[in-house]
């Protein structure tokens, strides 16, 4: 029981210090969730003999960082090492982007299928699995040039019995091209579909880095169109404390150009109504709370 305690009062102080949480919301989640979860994915770890590797998958502001940063606070009390690897870490540099965008145009954000270095993440995974430690991890610095992002000093960890592979399309499968012959919008033009489409076709690429994943957890909202509200939320509250963020319009163009390469309706769907490639769902109400759980 006072492992239990300590749990908590670790788990409370971050929710407090991060997300301002209510003690009483805090320890319901982390009854009914955070707690349960944890356990289920040592006992997988054990039943592995080796590290094991899970998928999160989530669009923006469903919480990903947050469900990751409290299962690390958990494993550690279980005694447990954490490896938190971002698809984000795995992004091409910043030389080698400038280099796809003069072949592809399109690319004009980092994001979409296409501009990560996925033989990193096989090797980095693979190492891992092998249990071949210390373990040189990338990481990706997003503010470098000016927003455009680069990497940064790799992490060397010396040790890992779970890692926790998260990102926004983490997991997702390539689905059949006749989806976008009448897709849901913003893909409207015949330019969008042919993004869309050449989008779809680079996910292939992908499908080695899904196969080394023990169990894929994905983050759902109620409706989709939350991540723009929740991005637009998240700019402003930048802007309030002078920190530079993106107008409502910039918003709105940014991640309706992430809708256009991966839409949510085609791809996330599909995914969750599927029993062999997804093990628990968790929906995400409009206010980031957490609604159904579905295993």
């Amino acid at each position: 029981m006072t492992n239990d305690k300590s749990i908590y009062s670790d788990v409370l102080e971050f929710c407090q210090t991060h997300l301002r949480m209510q003690p009483q919301m805090v320890s319901e989640v982390l009854c009914n969730l955070w707690l349960p979860l944890a356990n289920k994915l040592v006992s997988h770890r054990q039943q592995l003999n080796r590290p094991l590797i899970q998928g999160i998958l989530g669009g923006q502001g469903t919480g990903k960082t947050t469900l990751c940063r409290v299962l690390a606070l958990i494993f550690q009390h279980l005694g447990y090492q954490t490896l938190s690897l971002s698809l984000d870490d795995l992004y091409k540099t910043y030389g080698d982007r400038q280099i796809l965008k003069q072949h592809d145009p399109r690319l004009i954000w980092r994001g979409p299928p296409g501009t990560h270095d996925i033989e990193l993440g096989l090797t980095v995974l693979d190492k891992v699995r092998n249990c071949e430690f210390p373990v040189s991890v990338p990481r990706f610095d997003k503010s470098a040039h000016n927003g455009a992002g680069d990497r940064t000093t790799p992490e060397i960890v010396p040790n890992a019995d779970i890692v926790l592979f998260e990102g926004w399309f983490v997991g997702v499968q390539p689905i059949d091209p006749s989806a976008f012959d009448h897709p849901p919008p913003p893909i409207i033009t015949p330019e969008d579909q042919a993004f869309a489409r050449d989008m779809n076709h680079n996910l292939r690429d992908y499908l080695p880095l899904w196969e080394r994943l023990d169990g894929l957890i994905v983050l759902y909202p109620k409706d989709y169109r939350l991540s723009l509200e929740w991005r637009k939320q998240a700019e402003r509250e930048m802007i309030a404390v002078g920190k530079s963020g993106m107008s409502d319009s910039e918003v709105e163009q940014f991640v309706k150009y992430f809708w256009c390469s991966l839409h949510p309706e085609l791809f996330i769907k599909p995914l969750i109504e599927s029993s062999t490639l997804v093990d628990l769902v968790i929906e995400i109400n409009s206010d980031h709370s957490f609604g159904n759980i579905l295993s």
